[in-house]
């Protein structure tokens, strides 16, 4: 099972969404999920999910340097 880390390599802000492109099973575009975010974010006036970006980024460790 893999385990949720920030990305150190596929990062723009913090590396949230970068390290769950890593961890879903269909090997997801960064860049894809960053897009359905930033729709979501849109839609929900930004504060929800502003506010849970910010937790995770608080709360996922950063990924490892070697693994």
């Amino acid at each position: 099972m893999k385990k949720l880390y920030r990305s150190r390599t596929k990062k723009m802000i913090g590396g949230v969404i970068g390290g769950l492109s890593e961890i879903l099973p269909f090997e997801a575009d960064p860049t894809i999920l960053r897009v359905c975010v930033a729709v979501i974010a849109t839609v929900t006036c930004f504060l929800p999910l502003t506010l849970a970006y910010l937790v995770c980024w608080v709360i996922i460790p950063k990924e490892p340097l070697t693994k």
